[in-house]
């Protein structure tokens, strides 16, 4: 007897569908399972067998042959399971044959008792079985809440083969799951950090900002305990709120890598990650046998950071250099190639010397010249010149750490200026065919369709050019900066003060690194 069931696999971030074909025939028994199966897709077989049994029916004595279509594509995880089992089932009729399975997409890894367990990359599975026009998704009761972020197809919750049979044959339907869109959007309000714990430092919080505003990459230099990683960490909190379909994006990723928590239907918060300096580049940008997204993935629609910059390894720092340019990571192996997702914003932070007090106006450095020197050199030109924002910060006084800061702001404050920059950037660039979300991903059209100078500006910008000894890419990204700077005073001409502004944003290269 001939039966099929429908699932989905997995590639990269991107799920297909994958026909479960059952045929059982009347010879010896026997459980042959074809169709490009990884090993964890072969020993479904013994947790398929058991998982029937412990459910409370009998495994079919004859032979059954599961085939997983299209043949030619590597089928990978435990994610089959269920589907192979209900195959099995509608075959030998546990499930009536009059039940058609052909519009119900049926996911999930079977224990041995006959319940069925979470697997990774859930809403990418059941995005691919929505474009494919399944109209029911069956998931793991641990991942329906993230399956039911996608709206157009019904999903249900399943707790185990018998629950399922029971739903499919009538006994005892289940209700779809619904996902909370106001509990999302409650939920991207909240901040567990705030920019008014941050005592003085004016001028890196106007840095912080601006960059923002404009998505671009930072650079923060100062000794120990100025607080460059406070600054940092509070940089998703002025950030405007994640829209639905960048939760979406976000989601699938950390679905994929298997670190979204259990229970949580959308990542609600722009995520922060801040991977230690002995990472390994294939830990940053992704990779392995099977490809796996890598920190600058993770940080897709959120901030990477880099604390101590400088004590990464040269091959780490200088694979960052295509993801930051091109904001998407492909990984080419011999059965394919995966591309992965990477819009961040890259913020890092370092001191000026290994004992982090060179230029100390009252700590006394220890270094040599030369080893300040070779500790600075370890941030390659081509990688500074992908950092749009560079500022240093200086020691606190006594009295600005303890007196009460009457001018600091919350970040609910400052990212209403943030997004209304965002908003008149948008506004500017409305029906553009390659349309940007901020100013740092703007191409060299973009700078010169939208980045018009006034004469002072432009003859500010000429100056600054000829005496900072300029790359065309460090041009660019001054007049990037100075569009941001623009947008946040609402200017649709780039003037004088936000090209100096931008100027005085990009000049520590000349201090630390004589450029």
């Amino acid at each position: 007897m001939l039966s099929a069931s429908y699932s989905a696999g997995l590639c990269g971030i991107e799920g297909f569908p994958v026909t479960v074909e059952c045929n059982q025939t009347n010879n010896l028994e026997g459980f042959e399972l074809v169709g490009l199966p990884d090993l964890a897709v072969k020993e479904a077989k013994e947790r398929v067998r058991t998982a029937c049994y412990n459910s409370g029916f009998p495994f079919p004595y004859s032979r059954i042959t599961v085939n997983l279509a299209p043949a030619d594509r590597k089928k990978e995880g435990s994610a089959f399971d269920a589907a192979i089992l209900a195959a099995i089932f509608h075959s030998s009729g546990v499930i009536r044959r009059d039940v058609s399975l052909e519009k119900r997409c049926i996911v999930g890894e079977l224990s041995l008792s006959g319940g069925l367990r979470a697997v990774r990359g859930i809403l990418c599975m059941c995005v691919a079985a929505k474009e494919h026009g399944f109209t029911e998704f069956y998931a793991p009761a641990a991942n329906a809440y993230e399956a039911a972020a996608v709206t157009g197809i019904r999903v249900y919750a399943v707790n185990s083969m018998r629950e399922l049979v029971a739903h499919l044959n009538g006994e005892a339907p289940l209700r779809p799951v619904e996902c909370d869109r106001n509990a999302f959007l409650d939920a991207t309000k909240r901040d567990t950090v705030d920019f008014i714990d941050v005592r003085g430092q004016q001028m890196a919080k106007r840095a912080m900002e601006i960059a923002a505003a404009g998505g671009h990459n930072i650079l923060l230099i100062g000794p120990p305990g100025t607080g460059k990683s406070m600054l940092a960490k509070r940089l998703p909190s002025i950030l405007p709120p994640l829209s639905f379909d960048e939760a979406i994006e976000t989601t699938k990723i950390h679905s994929v890598a298997g670190i979204l928590p259990d229970g949580t239907s959308l990542v609600s918060s722009r995520p922060f990650r801040s991977p230690h300096h002995t990472m390994s580049p294939v830990s940053l940008v992704g990779g392995g046998v099977t490809p796996m997204p890598g920190e600058v993935s993770l940080a897709d629609n959120g901030v990477l950071f880099l604390d101590e910059l400088p004590e990464f390894p040269k091959q780490v720092t200088d694979a960052l250099r295509q993801p930051l340019e091109d904001r998407r990571v492909t990984i080419t192996r011999a059965n394919g190639r995966v591309t992965f997702p990477c819009s961040f914003m890259l913020v890092g932070a370092m001191n000026p010397c290994r004992c982090g007090y060179f230029g100390h106006p009252t700590h006394k450095c220890t270094c040599r010249i030369d080893d300040v020197k070779r500790y600075i050199s370890r941030i390659s030109g081509p990688m500074l010149d992908r950092i749009d924002i560079q500022i240093e910060l200086p020691s606190l006084s006594y009295d600005e750490i303890s007196a009460e800061d009457q001018t600091a702001e919350p970040s609910a404050v400052i990212r209403e200026r943030v997004t209304a920059a965002r908003a008149f950037a948008a506004r500017r660039m409305e029906g553009q065919e390659h349309r940007v979300f901020c100013n740092a991903q703007l191409d060299a059209a973009g700078i010169h369709a939208f980045c018009k100078l006034d004469t002072d500006a432009s003859a500010l910008l000429r100056a600054a050019y000829e005496r900072m000894g300029l790359s065309a890419r460090g041009y660019d990204r001054i007049l990037r900066v100075a569009r941001t700077i623009a947008d946040l005073a609402s200017s649709d001409l780039i003037r004088a003060p936000h090209v100096a502004e931008a100027i005085q944003l990009r000049s520590l290269d000349r201090k630390y690194w004589g450029s």
